[in-house]
């Protein structure tokens, strides 16, 4: 009780201020923007697709950086150091692919959600079951899995640092942000989030500061040096440690990057990513929006909490040496990420209260905007779609707000039960092996109908329980006595249930016709993948091509995603080895991201779309 009663003293005025205004700011953006917000489905999930790429950028980096991130990101450097960050690092080649390849081809399509493209693509009942079954297993299942993931880091936030009961932090979080989402729509979600970003980037770059300059850790040189830390800073990992090549880089970047499912990095882009892509003005908005949260995400915004991280190696060595501090934190609570929270009760007053500020803003941010995603799903996909296509525009706003007081409550629920950030990472990232390629694909190959992605969602899902949950897994992948080594499990995953789609693909018959013609004239993807369609078509003197003298601009597209990620890439580690204090690797670096930048500038223009 003394730690409980010390840690909430510690919040002095000016802690409490700052923690209200920015609460009273976002309430007050949340009741300005209820209005218009409440005026029709449009204006609630999409604010009227007439957003510019800044706000929509600053909005993608606000929502990924929440309460789980931080803790995720410690997870994995005390486990695995900071090359064990390539497990989602990687996922800026996807990124990178959205930005320059499919940013406009979503833009183009005009659909409200991601998932109206399947009936835009696909034809027919299985389609029309794709989408229904996609809104509830994308828009309630996978969903409120992610957010119980952002709520268990508040519940670890609230009871080290407040000293609160994991009901406690739940109830009050979760009333403020349904409260703002239900009031502000998709527009007050936009808006706050621009104060979030500020809000939430200054607080973690003034934790890592004062931490890493705590006596007990002794600044930037003696961290670097520390026997807990320095195995842990390289950018890469050991090349001579085959098994850590293999799971932290190789298959990240050779087979991981494309072939999985995970929100946020959806090989094509899709989810929240595509609702602000949708949202944008126009296709180079989409495309400006996305390029820029790639940079922030990647690049620049990690390094905070990896100073923290490794800063927590110092304090806190081990789980016993948390649990010892923190002797009111439950056993199925207690996991390496818990030492972001442990490292933030170290700060002084005035900062803490930003901190806490930040990390309020964190969870609003992601919280608020899968509320919104979600419902989005529920009511355009499965309510509108299925239930009531006569619904008023009035009564589509309804039935989203009460969806997203629904999803808050399940993800509440389901959070109590969680123990780790990075144990949910790992179930999600298995959950979705192996379907990545179909999102990749079905824009630019005819050939792929609604049963290729129905067989790969439902292989992939069932192979992943079997692994996780039965004996199957321990006995097929495991070092010692296992048929398989352990970090086989994932390429596994996705070898089996791509060759099970694939084989579904070429057994099933292809989409009619004339969906396909439709969908090919008016998102136009080109390339050789749709030839046989643009043939049969020209035969028949049926025009679905609208300029053939422009050619395909893919291969343009995957010219700007590589030299993107030569820039981002090199950007990060350059960033890092600034941090080190390494100069010369530093500056080389430097000058290899501007080099990148230069030529990434001309190839732009050639991706670019005219907008009339």
């Amino acid at each position: 009780m003394f730690f409980q009663i010390k840690h909430i003293m510690d919040l002095i005025a000016i802690d409490w201020a700052i923690i209200i205004s920015f609460f009273s700011i976002s309430l007050f953006i949340g009741v300005w923007v209820s209005k218009r917000a409440g005026s029709s489905s449009n204006e609630f999930f999409l604010s009227g697709r007439n957003m510019p790429w800044w706000l929509l950028g600053v909005s993608m980096v606000a929502t990924t950086f929440s309460t789980d991130t931080p803790n995720l990101v410690t997870d994995i450097v005390r486990n695995n150091g900071v090359s064990g960050n390539w497990v989602w690092w990687a996922f800026l080649i996807t990124g990178l692919l959205t930005v320059f390849v499919y940013a406009k081809l979503w833009r183009k399509s005009n659909v409200k959600t991601d998932i109206e493209f399947y009936e835009f693509r696909y034809g027919g009942k299985p389609a029309g079951f794709l989408r229904k079954f996609r809104a509830l297993y994308l828009g309630v299942l996978f969903n409120v899995i992610t957010m119980s993931s952002v709520t268990l880091a508040a519940i670890k936030i609230g009871g080290i640092m407040l000293g609160l009961e994991p009901w406690e932090t739940v109830v009050s979080a979760g009333l403020v942000t349904v409260a703002f989402s239900t009031l502000g729509g998709f527009r007050g979600v936009l808006y706050t989030d621009l104060l979030l970003f500020v809000v939430a980037m200054a607080g973690s770059i003034g934790a890592a500061y004062y931490l890493v300059n705590l006596p007990e850790v002794g600044g930037m040189n003696a961290l670097l040096n520390h026997e807990n830390v320095s195995d842990k800073l390289s950018i890469l990992p050991d090349f001579s440690n085959g098994e850590a090549l293999i799971t932290l880089l190789i298959i990240p970047l050779a087979v991981q990057w494309w072939s999985s499912w995970y929100p946020g990095a959806e090989p094509g882009g899709g989810g929240y990513i595509a609702q602000r892509m949708l949202a944008s003005k126009d296709e180079n908005h989409a495309i400006g929006a996305t390029f820029f949260f790639n940079i922030m995400h990647y690049a620049l915004r990690p390094w905070p909490w990896i100073l923290v991280a490794l800063a927590s190696l110092v304090v806190f060595p081990d789980l016993a040496s948390i649990k010892e501090a923190f002797p009111n934190i439950a056993d199925d609570k207690l996991g390496h990420d818990l030492a972001y929270s442990a490292m933030l009760v170290k700060l002084p007053p005035g900062l803490i209260g930003l901190v806490l500020a930040s990390l309020i803003a964190a969870y609003m941010s992601t919280i608020s905007t899968q509320l919104n995603w979600g419902s989005s799903y529920i009511v355009y996909d499965f309510y509108q779609n299925q239930i009531n296509p006569e619904a008023s525009e009035k009564r589509l706003v309804a039935v989203g707000r009460l969806c997203t007081i629904g999803l808050m409550i399940l993800s509440a629920a389901l959070a109590l039960l969680l123990q780790s950030a990075l144990q949910i990472f790992d179930i999600l990232l298995t959950f979705g092996a192996g379907t990545g390629l179909i999102f990749i694909l079905r824009w630019f190959w005819w050939r792929i109908n609604a049963w290729s992605e129905i067989s790969a969602m439902f292989a992939s899902g069932i192979l992943s329980i079997l692994l996780k949950t039965t004996s199957f897994g321990p006995m097929l992948f495991n070092d010692e006595t296992g048929l398989l080594p352990s970090w086989s499990e994932y390429p596994f995953v996705v070898l089996v249930t791509s060759a099970i789609w694939i084989t579904v693909t070429y057994m099933t018959p292809a989409e009619e016709t004339s969906v396909l013609r439709s969908f090919y004239q008016k998102i136009q993807p080109g390339g050789p993948g749709w030839k046989k369609v643009v043939n049969q078509a020209a035969a028949e003197k049926v025009n679905i091509v609208e300029d053939s003298s422009q050619g395909w601009s893919v291969p343009s597209g995957i010219t700007a995603m590589l030299l993107g990620c030569g820039m981002i890439y090199g950007a990060m580690f350059a960033t890092g080895y600034w941090i080190y204090g390494q100069y010369t690797r530093a500056t080389i670096i430097t000058i290899i991201a501007v080099i990148f930048a230069v030529f990434l500038l001309r190839t732009w223009k050639k991706v670019r779309v005219k907008v009339l």
